[in-house]
This record gives structure tokens, sequence and C-alpha cells, in this order.
């Protein structure tokens, strides 16, 4: 049995945005209960030449989005990076959430093979749809998802594997 590519895309990507929201909502409790300034919190970085929190957020949002609009070919929408604040954050992971869901699985199948063009570090990339999923748009969500966790994490907020993973179907 085959996996469709909206299968391996939205239901993943809204799965995990779920997580990021939870983990956004213990980070905002942990603020409030340590009585931290939570601007500190999504401007910390994990090392200094890594992005601070709120800008991995806005990344994995926009690989998300990126993904899911290129493979269905259509038109990306623009959003402005300037969320500073954690509500701010966990709008723009939920704006995400609902613009990932607005597409049906006839959008998306068949896009295994569609050119997806675009711009990387500067250069001009082109791939095909499946190994662009696959092996360039998923790890880089996941990437800049986990270094948003390993942020919180690394800064008290009590949170763990479960958390990062969001609600798992089936369990």
């Amino acid at each position: 049995m085959s996996i469709s590519m909206y299968q391996a895309s939205v239901p993943v990507f809204v799965q995990y945005l779920k997580g990021l929201s939870g983990i956004l909502d213990k980070a905002e409790a942990h603020c409030a209960a340590k009585k931290i300034d939570p601007v500190v919190l999504t401007s910390t970085r994990l090392i200094a030449d890594m992005f601070p929190l709120s800008r991995q957020v806005q990344v994995a949002c926009d690989f998300a989005k990126g993904v899911t609009g290129r493979l269905a070919g259509t038109d990306l929408p623009a959003w402005d990076d300037n969320e500073k604040t954690i509500p701010e954050l966990k709008a723009r992971v939920h704006k995400t959430i609902a613009y990932v869901e607005s597409f049906k699985p006839a959008q998306i199948d068949g896009s295994e093979n569609r050119d997806i063009a675009l711009k990387v570090g500067g250069n001009a990339v082109t791939f095909k749809g499946q190994p662009y999923l696959l092996h360039f748009g998923l790890p880089n969500f996941f990437f800049h998802t986990a270094a948003a966790y390993s942020i919180l994490r690394t800064n008290g907020v009590d949170i763990g594997k479960r958390d990062f993973l969001g609600p798992v179907p089936g369990m």
C-alpha cells in the first residue's frame, strides 16, 4: 500500500504544528509562574549563530505553508515576520494550521513529479515534488520545530517528547 503526498504532508504538518502550539502554551505558563518576561524567552537562541525562538517558529510555519502551497501549485501568501510575543507566535501557528488544512487531497496528490522551483541560500533550485517534500521540506520543518522545542526545554520549560509530538493519531 502506498502513501499519498497529501498523507505525507498535511496531517504531519498539522500534528507537529499543534505540538508547537502546545509547547508555546507551556512556555507562556512557565513565564507567568517564574515571573519571566516572555520576550526574553522568545528572543533566546540555543547558540549565538542560530535563530531565536521567535524566528524558529516563523520558519517552521513558513516551511509548512510553503511546502503545502508549492505541492498544490498555488501562490503562497506573504506573511510579515513580526511576531515577538508568545501569543503572536501562537497566532502564527494557528494561521498556518488553518492554511495547511484548507488544502484537499486532490490538490496535493499527484504532485510527486511537479517541478518545485525556489531559491535556497540565494540560489535557484528545482526539485521534483516527492524529493522536495521528503528530503528538503519535512527535514527543514522538523529542524526548526525541534530547535524551538530545544530552546524552551533548555530554558526550563517543563516539556517532553510527548509535547513535541503533538496529538498522535490513534493514541
